[in-house]
């Protein structure tokens, strides 16, 4: 994933349909892309390794656990959202505002931000682990040690945010190719050679496996997380007014997508279950523990240290990323609307919404004291991915409602491009969005004898607390003096020029 796409204050509802039409379609020839590069940024924007060892645990029936969530929620997501952002700039806000109302198009807004609160610390779990094979692989099963680099991590993050560093997007972009496509081929590779010497299998590969084993619904909970894996589709759709024939090329540039995005997800994920015994991995380290496996069998282990610090790049350079996304998306809709109180809308002197990150900071380092204070590493990082799975969701289910109730009532509002089967591309999305919710609260397999209740409250607390009451209450006690429409127009294109 990356950062979300910065809403735009409205110009009023002055404009003409003719008018936003020609603006819609008003793109130099020399800003057009081709469906292909638009491919290749979706993948980049989406594929990860992260996720790799949670579906690695289930061997060969990971391509099925894989493969379902992209039919049932990455197509759906793909498509609705093009035919959105061909029609309305301003992203979920705009969208969910004019398709259903505007407390619940902030609601939506919120929750995009909302979910990098859960987000930040179980990626930088993943960092923590990582770093661990880089100095002392013990200290990766160490709770305290992990929440220490998560609150160390985070907030140099939110420094070198504040200083608004322009460096910022070039470490994302290179840390695509050099801590996820490179490691990817490389981890995928090896672990072919792993085979093809005859070494077994560290799990099953044949026919009955393709299916994971049936044990009750906390059998499937693991599916959950993928919905996360491929969630921040909608964002790379606002480009679909740059493409020639939209109509035409999106739904190619899509389908690749969907194709390199299952690929760079399903390969490592196998490889890794090549390696290491499900029984051993770690949710946080199983890619650092496959490499060091495989490194060991060519005797090459001081590579190790190498391609975990090329994986820490990515994660650092997508934290960095995601920080200056969602909470700007936030601030502008805030000051056109007078969500937030004053405080919260304030800029630093680089133009930065430096008191939102230090808020979201504050929370974010409360939160990652649960690696302290929850013996098992794993299962601190599963619960803080489900709950930002959780508060993301939210925002889906209201983009499926708003792209219906925006087809029925403004049939002729123009759009670059069309969804086919719109209607049905909805209800499935927003059932299996729902559904993914709901099993969601049921704690997995791997958690063994630990109470559902406690994992139901932790879950059900995290979504309900901060993805809904807090908006809520932002909402009741929003004043008419919190709103800045000037300032909103003035940051706005601060954000565009920078």
């Amino acid at each position: 994933m990356s950062a979300m796409d910065v809403p735009v204050p409205e110009q009023g509802p002055s404009r003409s349909a003719a008018g936003e039409r020609t603006a819609a379609r008003a793109v130099p020839k020399s800003a057009y892309i081709s469906w292909l590069a638009l491919a290749f940024m979706t993948t980049s924007s989406v594929a990860s390794l992260r996720a790799a060892p949670t579906m690695a645990v289930y061997g060969l029936a990971c391509v099925f656990l894989y493969i379902v969530p992209a039919i049932v929620f990455l197509l759906p997501q793909s498509l609705v959202s093009a035919e959105l952002a061909s029609g309305w700039n301003g992203g979920v806000y705009r969208w969910i505002s004019e398709g259903i109302s505007k407390p619940m198009g902030f609601l939506g807004v919120w929750c995009q931000f909302a979910m990098t609160i859960f987000y930040y610390p179980s990626l930088l779990g993943f960092v923590a682990s990582t770093f661990a094979y880089v100095i002392n692989p013990e200290l990766a099963t160490n709770g305290l040690y992990t929440a220490i680099i998560i609150v160390v991590t985070f907030w140099s993050g939110v420094w070198i945010s504040s200083r608004g560093t322009k460096a910022v997007a070039g470490l994302s972009s290179g840390g695509l190719i050099i801590g996820t496509l490179i490691p990817g081929v490389l981890l995928v590779v090896l672990g072919m050679v792993f085979l093809a010497q005859g070494n077994p299998s560290a799990a099953p590969m044949d026919a009955a496996h393709i299916l994971p084993p049936w044990a009750g619904v906390a059998s499937l909970v693991l599916i959950v997380n993928n919905f996360l894996s491929y969630s921040g589709m909608e964002m790379n759709a606002v480009h679909v007014s740059s493409l020639k024939s939209p109509g035409k090329e999106f739904p190619k540039a899509m389908f690749l997508a969907c194709g390199l995005v299952l690929l760079i997800f399903i390969l490592p994920a196998l490889a890794i279950s090549w390696v290491v015994p499900a029984d051993e991995l770690s949710l946080t380290a199983g890619v650092m523990q496959a490499f060091d496996a495989v490194f060991a069998n060519f005797g090459v282990q001081w590579l190790t240290p190498i391609l975990g610090l090329m994986l820490i790049m990515a994660s650092l350079g997508g934290m960095l990323t995601w920080l200056a996304g969602p909470s700007k998306g936030l601030l502008l809709i805030s000051r056109e609307e007078g969500y937030l109180p004053p405080w919260l809308q304030k800029l630093n002197a680089h133009g930065i919404q430096q008191n939102i990150l230090v808020a979201q900071g504050i929370v974010t380092t409360f939160i990652a004291l649960l690696y302290a204070f929850i013996p098992d590493v794993s299962s601190a990082y599963w619960i803080l991915s489900v709950i930002t799975t959780q508060v993301y969701l939210v925002v889906y289910l209201l983009m499926f409602v708003a792209a219906v109730k925006l087809r029925r009532s403004q049939p002729d509002h123009p759009r670059g491009f069309k969804a086919p089967m719109i209607g049905l591309l909805c209800v499935v999305g927003f059932t299996a969005s729902m559904a993914a919710m709901l099993i969601g609260f049921v704690p997995p397999s791997q958690f063994g004898d630990g109470s559902p209740w406690v994992y139901f409250a932790i879950v059900g607390g995290g979504l309900v607390i901060v993805g809904l009451l807090v908006p809520f209450l932002f909402y009741k006690l929003r004043k008419p003096s919190w709103r800045n429409p000037a300032d909103a127009a003035a940051a706005a294109a601060e954000g565009g020029a920078s």
